[in-house]
């Protein structure tokens, strides 16, 4: 299954940001983004793969394996394994979900893996405030697209 990406951006129109993910923290980047959307902007991640979660590696496959194995298989509550998918999970949990505010916002965000043929001669923006090698000093991390391997995810090409 492939994703029509120019569908999904003609949906936001042509005046929206995009963000390249890569080395980014995750909650930092989440937080910032969530911000932005509450604002009234409309916002394109990019690249949401590579982006990173500070930790003790067993400690964060142990914690995202928790969530993704909680509830049953029939009613849930589900927990996706796509790495897009959990980035958006994590903005979610940052936006007022509940308020009609809270949707409208999130419905303002795209979030893919990679850079799409239709991006590629976009300018990227990068959020200084989450960088990795700006803001942490440990070198114990792990990418979001290992965690998603972990959790069963599978790139199909």
């Amino acid at each position: 299954m492939s994703v029509n990406v120019e569908r999904v951006l003609k949906t936001l129109g042509d005046d929206f940001r995009v963000i390249d993910a890569s080395g980014h923290i995750l909650g930092r980047l989440s937080s910032y983004i969530a911000k932005r959307l509450l604002e009234g902007e409309k916002i394109v991640v990019v690249n949401a793969e590579k982006v990173i979660i500070t930790g003790n590696p067993e400690n964060v496959f142990e914690r995202y394996k928790e969530k993704y194995d909680r509830g049953s298989k029939e009613k849930g509550p589900y927990f996706p394994r796509h790495p897009e998918k959990i980035f958006k999970r994590t903005v979610r949990g940052m936006l007022p979900w509940k308020t009609g505010r809270g949707r409208e916002a999130f419905r303002r965000l795209r979030v893919f893996i990679g850079i799409p043929d239709e991006l590629k001669d976009r300018e990227f923006e990068k959020v200084e405030m989450a960088l990795y090698e700006r803001v942490s000093k440990s070198e114990r991390y792990v990418l979001l697209e290992d965690v998603s391997k972990y959790l069963g995810f599978e790139v199909i090409a």
